[in-house]
């Protein structure tokens, strides 16, 4: 037999070793578990509850709903009468002081500009509206 050879049966293969590799995985796996639930904002919104009585249709009549429209030049409509956003509060709680209910039906033009209806609700708001219904239609003539 000579120096540096092996005998015929005892050939060595080579193999890799993953121990490194699945320690370092377990590590990732770990971090990223640990920091994952970290990531995620939530935020918790109380509403008040709200109590709805079903009003039959046949007490419904256009005088009876108000709405609120805003077009796509930034004009707003109450009822058809045209006011401004400084003149929309007072006015709401004008009409609401008469008026047992405080639902406003809330109609914006598709091209209006999302900024300004938002300052719109807010001061729908300020003017007294409890309950703020969204015309998904456009409004019957």
């Amino acid at each position: 037999m000579a120096l540096g050879h092996s005998p015929p049966g005892d050939d060595v293969t080579p193999q890799m070793n993953v121990t490194p590799l699945v320690d370092v995985v377990l590590v990732l796996l770990v971090t990223f578990m640990v920091i994952t639930p970290l990531l995620t904002k939530t935020f918790w919104i109380h509403t008040p509850e709200q109590h709805t009585e079903e009003v039959p249709r046949e007490q419904l009549t256009e005088e009876s709903s108000l709405v609120l429209r805003v077009e796509a030049d930034g004009t707003i409509r109450v009822n058809g009468a045209t006011t401004t956003i400084d003149e929309l509060p007072n006015r709401l709680r004008r009409i609401f002081a008469a008026r047992e209910d405080h639902v406003l039906f809330f109609d914006a033009d598709d091209e209006a500009n999302y900024g300004r209806v938002m300052q719109i609700l807010d001061r729908a708001r300020e003017g007294g509206a409890v309950t703020l219904g969204m015309l998904t239609q456009p409004e019957r003539s």
